[in-house]
């Protein structure tokens, strides 16, 4: 199939890192394993920084003159697309563009990682919200990759349109290294981006974390930098500075190698969509602790290759933490698990599986649309 693929939230070329930019390319790679040509959408970006109401009347009215160009264009050189694939969509970046071009091309209409929540229904993004929900109704396949997005997306599993798991994976350009045993106190990692917001809070949470640790064996790299960076170092200036390495930013392409030199991958992960880093940690063998907040769960197997405190328990999360500092054994058990869990459960071609059998039911159903459409009609 030719598959035009939009991500609303960031632009699919724009070189921005992040997290959502590579799940996006990994789909886009995913799908051409499966013999798909995929055409990314060249369209601005739908992100809403404010809800007032006249930011989405512009968005609404750029978005109308580029459906009608994409429409035209894809009508006049006859290469209109077989299915509409949108990842990534929400009330501050909804799709604008797909629900309308797959109703007017009669084509499957397919999303990744859309989510809807109840609180939003209602007060200053209400407008959004039902733009985001009256897309979602006419889908055919949802693909979620969390608990989370499943819960939000329930009202919308119906004959017609599928709700399909679709568990975060991770791809490589090699195979990661795996750690070994260090000699002296057990090596703590963590990294992410420097920013305000849930980034930081983390941070924040962390630093708090490891002060109620501070009578346990530990040392701590810190991968990663940006606008917050004065902030967070001040958070951790309490503790002693002989046990923490600030290793700025560093190459995606050396990040698995600066993992696989630690023992534990610790991160609060505080509303975390879900979080690549953590797949990232386990395929070089450490084990994760972090809170079971947002998506975090849907990339660890808890108590087997992450130890998971209860969101906002910072004492809980510190007794989890002192656990693993304290047992060789059993974080060299949770890290071959996670490895193998990694590897063998999170890969591209597992990911392509499920995105195959979500794509064929998607074409079955708009087919079955068409066909009811057809007999109302007569």
């Amino acid at each position: 199939m030719h598959i035009a693929f939009h991500t609303p939230l960031n632009l699919f070329d724009d070189d921005g890192v992040s997290g959502d930019r590579r799940m996006a390319h990994q789909l886009v790679a995913a799908l051409e394993t499966l013999g798909h040509s995929v055409e990314p959408v060249r369209a601005g970006r739908d992100y809403l920084r404010s809800a007032d109401a006249e930011t989405l009347s512009r968005h609404e009215a750029e978005a109308g003159r580029l459906s009608d160009a994409l429409l035209a264009g894809y009508r006049a050189e006859n290469r209109k697309p077989d299915l509409w694939f949108t990842y990534h969509n929400y009330y501050r970046a909804p799709d604008l563009l797909g629900p309308r071009i797959a109703a007017a091309l009669d084509i499957p209409y397919v999303t990744a990682e859309a989510s809807d929540a109840e609180r939003r229904a209602t007060g200053e993004w209400a407008a959004q919200t039902a733009i985001v929900r009256r897309g979602l109704a006419t889908g055919d396949v949802h693909f979620f990759f969390t608990d989370r997005d499943r819960q939000g997306l329930e009202p919308w599993r119906r004959i017609g349109t599928a709700l399909i798991e679709l568990p975060p994976f991770i791809a490589f350009n090699r195979e990661p290294p795996q750690g070994r045993n260090h000699a002296g106190p057990p090596r703590l990692i963590t990294i992410a981006m420097m920013r305000e917001g849930t980034k930081q809070n983390s941070y924040l949470t962390l630093a708090r974390i490891l002060e109620r640790v501070r009578g346990e064996d530990w040392q701590l790299s810190i991968v990663g930098d940006g606008r917050q960076r004065s902030a967070i170092e001040e958070a951790f200036a309490g503790l002693p500075q002989e046990r923490i390495v600030w290793l700025g930013l560093v190459p995606r392409e050396h990040a698995l190698d600066r993992l696989a030199a630690h023992d534990v991958f610790v991160w609060p992960g505080v509303r975390e969509a879900y979080g690549l880093v953590y797949l990232e940690a386990q395929a070089t063998g450490l084990p994760v602790v972090a809170f079971d907040s947002g998506g975090v769960s849907a990339t660890v197997k808890a108590g087997e290759t992450a130890l998971l405190a209860p969101e906002g328990d910072e004492a809980a999360f510190a007794e989890a933490l002192s656990t693993l500092l304290r047992d060789k054994a059993r974080r060299e058990r949770m890290g071959e698990a996670a490895r193998r869990f990694v590897l063998g459960e999170r890969t591209p071609a597992v990911a392509a599986g499920r995105l195959a059998e979500g794509l064929a039911i998607a074409c079955r159903h708009r087919s079955d649309k068409l066909k009811a459409a057809g007999r109302a009609a007569s």
